[in-house]
């Protein structure tokens, strides 16, 4: 959830670490800091709040040195406050800049015993105590003392520290926590992210856990916790520089949700061929004895498994199970022979999802993750990996990697159809020949006029919403839901229209807005006698639905059309005015949807 860059090279490090952090602020933060190896000692510069107050708080004077560190906190241990912020030093200011993410699970027991020993705190985290404890173990050789603490240490975090003693060198270590090493000519960068220092260099290597990372602007030099040397390779990631700039858009978010069509049409053509779907890792032979499919995820990328679930047991007829890894991860899970276990997190490093899928593994299960992200964690502890190739999303709110996620399970769909010989082989044809389409009818929605800016400005202020769907319609209600409530904080119910009667009809008042997905499908007939119970407790029906279907203007009080296409392949459709919807409401309310409060893109902590 924090953001951590380094830089050691030989141009001036200020204003790389300012643009490495500006590129991290999609993750979340509450405050930030920098930490300068000047000629006389380390000098620190902390903010609370964005990071226009660490600007303005380091002000326009230059700075010549080559090395430094920075970094955007996420409150966890200490209030937001200056003295909690990053970078930290031990007892001796000047002298250690050291940079954390996650948390140090037992800093109490280590922190009493350093102030026993004489050490003075100066902030209420858990961090600090790293810093003090490098400052503790540290005699003229900074990586040896990073690997005699970093063995002290229980938890999941990531550091990396600087010292001015050593002008020119950086270290740095992981465990479970996201750092990676980005190679330049004659600089190098260590971040949290690949995009802190994607602008700069596209070419990375990768740290494990329990690997000590020491930087000099010659290169990285890995070593385990016991020294001895490791090789890392380098990898280029296919990424351009072009997702961090908003060209032209008002957000992000906006723009991203415009990006949809192009996210879905390569994740496609990633993973097809003119002989058909070819899944990289998972090859028709892995397929073949897989009994069962479960699919583990948390957030917007939960609401992906429930799509995969329906698409999966309709056209592969195997069965398939969607949970919370969050949950599924501490009931003492039941994995039987032949389960395909799949996790499902956008950054590759959502701390939930990854320990899920470990465990899985651990339990002889099959393994599989779908990401958006090279090399990240929940890609190093699974057999397979699949790519959505939604490009950067620095929005907080998911949007095109949801749908990129959505398509890629509906293309495991229909590849285990093929392989279970479940569907004929020209009604696959056909679906995937739709599936292929699906970018063109994207892109002709987002390019087509609806009533989404009228239904805003008339519901933008309301105190509730409810969110209504079936079927295939469910997991696209719990998304436009969770849309809502993360950008424009109204609180909002999302429920299967069916269960309405037991329980959330109490909810509706005269007039409350009730979205309700009723695109075409078997369980359309369903939904409109739904529609009607609501509309006789005086709610105010907002419909999705299938470009001509005339029949729902009798039961809605807005409609908001989407082009036609298979029940199954609607998802990707239907979710976008509800994206759309949310994202006008939450301007129309004056908020920063790129940064909503309280949330991070990144969630490495429990």
């Amino acid at each position: 959830m924090c953001g951590i860059i380094g830089y050691v090279g030989s141009r001036e490090a200020k204003p790389l670490l300012l643009g490495g952090l500006e590129r991290l602020e999609y993750r979340g933060y509450d405050s930030a800091g920098l930490g300068l190896l000047e000629d006389d000692g380390l000098e620190f510069v902390r903010a609370v709040g964005n990071l226009d107050n660490l600007k303005a708080a380091a002000g326009p004077n230059g700075s010549e040195t080559t090395t430094g560190v920075g970094h955007t906190r996420w409150a966890t241990h200490g209030r937001v406050s200056e003295e909690n912020a990053h970078p930290l030093c031990g007892c001796e200011e000047g002298e250690i800049a050291l940079v954390l993410n996650g948390i140090v699970e037992n800093f109490r027991e280590l922190k009493d015993a350093l102030v026993e020993d004489g050490h003075e705190f100066t902030s209420e985290t858990d961090a600090e105590v790293v810093a003090h404890l490098i400052e503790r173990h540290y005699h003229g050789d900074l990586a040896e003392a990073v690997r005699t603490v970093y063995e002290l240490l229980e938890g999941h975090f990531a550091f990396v520290v600087s010292h001015r003693k050593h002008p020119g060198l950086l270290v740095g270590a992981r465990l479970q926590c996201p750092l990676v090493v980005g190679v330049g000519e004659g600089e190098m960068f260590l971040a949290s992210s690949i995009a802190a220092f994607q602008r700069e260099t596209t070419r990375v290597q990768l740290i494990e856990d329990g690997e000590i990372v020491s930087l000099t602007p010659d290169g990285a030099t890995f070593a385990t916790v016991d020294g001895e040397r490791r090789d890392r390779d380098e990898m280029e990631v296919d990424w351009d520089d072009e997702s961090a700039e908003r060209h032209g858009f008002e957000t992000f978010m906006l723009k991203e949700i415009y990006e949809q069509p192009a996210a879905v049409g390569r994740t496609i053509e990633e993973h097809t061929t003119d002989a058909g779907i070819e899944l990289a890792g998972l090859t028709a032979d892995d397929l073949v004895d897989v009994r069962r499919v479960l699919i583990l995820a948390c957030g917007t990328a939960y609401h992906a498994c429930v799509v995969g679930r329906y698409a999966i047991e309709e056209w592969a007829r195997v069965p398939c199970e969607f949970d919370v890894a969050s949950e599924w991860r501490y009931r003492n899970p039941v994995l039987e022979e032949g389960t395909l276990v799949i996790g499902i997190s956008q950054s590759g490093e959502t701390r939930d999802t990854v320990h899920a899928v470990r465990l899985a593994r651990e339990l002889g299960a099959r393994t599989a993750a779908i990401t958006n992200l090279q090399g990240t964690q929940i890609t190093r502890e699974v057999d397979d990996v699949l790519f959505t190739k939604a490009g950067m999303e620095m929005g907080v709110a998911a949007t095109k990697t949801f749908t990129s996620q959505v398509t890629l399970l509906l293309l495991l769909a229909l590849k285990l159809a093929e392989v279970k010989d479940s569907m004929p082989a020209a009604e696959r044809a056909e679906l995937l020949e739709e599936l292929r389409g699906l970018p063109r009818k994207m892109e002709a929605f987002l390019d087509g006029r609806h009533p989404i800016e009228e239904i805003a400005s008339r519901h933008y202020d309301e105190d509730f919403f409810l969110y209504l769907g079936r079927h295939i319609g469910l997991p696209i209600c719990l998304e436009g839901a969770l849309k809502l409530k993360e950008i424009s904080y109204i609180p909002t119910e999302a429920y299967s229209a069916g269960e309405m009667k037991h329980g959330p009809i109490a909810l509706l008042a005269e007039d409350t807005p009730v979205v309700v997905v009723a695109t075409d499908g078997n369980v359309y007939d369903k939904i409109v006698s739904n529609i009607q119970e609501v509309r006789a407790r005086g709610a105010q029906v907002i419909a999705v639905a299938t470009d001509g279907n005339e029949d729902i203007q009798h039961h809605a009080d807005d409609v908001i059309y989407v082009p036609r296409t298979s029940p199954f392949l609607q998802a990707p459709l239907a979710v976008m005015p509800l994206q759309l919807l949310a994202y006008r409401i939450a301007r129309l309310r004056g908020l920063n949807v790129d940064q909503p409060r309280n949330l991070a893109k990144t969630v490495t902590v429990e």
